[in-house]
């Protein structure tokens, strides 16, 4: 994820290094909550489950095996949401790992709080942050409208 220009300076100088580290020493290369390689397209249902084609298996959310469902050229019209050459296929979505900041802190980049996460597992990870950051936003621009224009009505 891009940082925010006012938040720069509380990165370190050699973030680049530290980040590259997390994600491709330490982490291998792989997401750290649900295992995605980053680099690849993957088929996924839309709910977290993922196809794994390295071993041939699905995966949850949380990067364990899923027993019962089909490969994905097996499973039901239904089931594939995109239309590639006149065959139904399942979507595919391109990984790309980022350093997370497990405790959202980015002053604090200490390795314990790295993590090597996909976009989806970051932006699950950070829900809670980004639903606090939309309320003080939806406030902000209501004490303004009341300051500049009165009481606010919806």
């Amino acid at each position: 994820m891009p940082i925010r220009p006012e938040h720069r300076w509380l990165y370190p100088i050699d973030w680049r290094e530290l980040s590259a580290f997390v994600r491709f020493k330490r982490a291998k290369g792989r997401c750290e909550r649900c295992g995605r390689p980053h680099g690849a397209k993957v088929q996924h249902l839309g709910d977290g489950r993922w196809y794994d084609e390295e071993r041939g298996c699905w995966r949850d959310d949380r990067g364990r095996i899923v027993r019962g469902i089909a490969a994905p050229g097996r499973l039901p019209r239904q089931l594939r949401m995109t239309e590639l050459a006149g065959e139904a296929v399942l979507p595919r979505t391109r990984v790309v790992l980022a350093s997370a900041h497990l405790d959202h802190d980015p002053g604090n980049n200490r390795p314990r709080n790295l993590a090597a996460l996909c976009q989806r597992c970051h932006l699950a990870h950070d829900r809670p942050e980004h639903r606090r950051q939309r309320w003080r936003t939806l406030f902000r621009r209501r004490a303004s409208g009341d300051l500049f224009l009165g009481a606010y009505r919806p």
